[in-house]
């Protein structure tokens, strides 16, 4: 017999929480819930799911953040984004963020199911690899690939690159990767130490400076 897909569900609102976990359960999924972004975190990162539906508008730490940390952590499922926020822009945050998908309240069930099986059928497992210039990012192992190179990273290396090397398109602000990859305490002047030591395992070329804004993917 086939196990049930496994769904974290991250929403403040008690009694939406409450009806879509009954809802997805009687789908097969077999559903997880955390009330804020902290709880959320904690679970996406010491437990494994197929598939993740997160509020934006959480409490403690919001839905946009959440995803980017836990992308910046090499969790790769698909993620949901459930938000009151229609705008295109808001969308567009979502995306760049790390999400799959989006969705605006209020909607249909019928439409969140929908949703839901697409993403499975198209991310029927998590991404073990991330195309990086001229060799790729092995998400599992922590490691740069570049033909039979292995070049091992840092947790905090890992993170800053598995944050870039997601979104490869995107600048990331230090903020962002700082909020992404490091501890609250640590100054911003730390990331640009992480790009440093990153370069210097894998080229200069491999994180690109855009002046006054932060760092994107090089090309390798």
């Amino acid at each position: 017999m086939e196990s049930p897909t496994r769904l974290l569900l991250v929403e403040d609102d008690r009694a939406l929480s409450e009806l879509l976990a009954d809802l997805l359960a009687d789908e097969g999924y077999a559903v997880d819930v955390a009330g804020d972004g902290h709880l959320g975190l904690h679970r996406a990162l010491t437990r494994d799911y197929q598939v993740m539906v997160v509020d934006r508008g959480l409490p403690a730490l919001d839905g946009l953040e959440l995803v980017t940390r836990l992308r910046a952590h090499g969790v790769t499922c698909p993620v949901l984004l459930l938000t009151a926020r229609g705008a295109v822009d808001d969308r567009v945050a979502g995306l760049d963020a790390g999400a799959e998908d989006y969705l605006v309240k209020p909607f249909e069930v019928a439409e969140l199911l929908a949703r839901l099986r697409a993403l499975r059928r198209r991310h029927p497992a998590g991404a073990d690899w991330l195309p990086l210039g001229r060799g790729r990012l092995d998400v599992g192992n922590r490691q740069v690939v570049d033909g039979a190179t292995e070049i091992p990273l840092s947790a905090r290396e890992f993170a800053v690159l598995h944050a870039l090397a997601g979104r490869p398109r995107k600048v990331f602000t230090r903020a962002e990767l700082l909020s992404a990859a490091f501890d609250r305490a640590d100054a911003p002047g730390s990331v640009d130490a992480c790009v440093h030591h990153l370069r210097r395992k894998l080229g200069r070329d491999a994180v690109r400076t855009v002046h006054g804004l932060g760092y994107r993917l090089g090309g390798g």
